[in-house]
């Protein structure tokens, strides 16, 4: 079995930082992309940032400047520093990652369970 557990989710107040951490554990043979997507009320899940497994990242418009991804392929874990926060970046905020358990042939796609960010203003 494979999953992804996330820790660092919390309130804070707009202008203030958070820092998301997630782990891939269990049977893993590789670890493709690896990212954070994010889902407010009401509204469609979408990608927050991306990182590969070389390291190239890639941001949505509304976090540039603002949040960093970063990741540990010796630990498997991928890390989002969240600075300038805004009200608007409030939501669940979901790990993702592209891996190939021992057991598989192929890549499947996981996802944590979700931690909630939430910006007051």
């Amino acid at each position: 079995q494979v999953q992804l557990v996330e820790s660092g989710g919390g309130l804070v107040q707009a202008g203030g930082s958070l820092r998301l951490s997630c782990a891939a554990s269990g049977s893993i043979a590789s670890v493709n992309a690896m990212g954070w997507y994010r889902q407010a009320p009401g509204k469609q899940r979408v990608l927050v940032a991306s990182i590969s497994s070389v390291g190239s990242t890639s941001y949505a418009d509304t976090v540039k400047g603002r949040f960093t991804i970063s990741r540990d392929n010796a630990k498997n874990t991928v890390n989002l520093q969240m600075n300038s926060l805004k009200p608007e970046d409030t939501a669940v905020y979901y790990c993702n990652a592209i891996i190939r358990p021992k057991y598989a042939v192929g890549m499947s796609n996981y996802w944590g369970q979700g931690t909630q960010v939430t910006v007051s203003s």
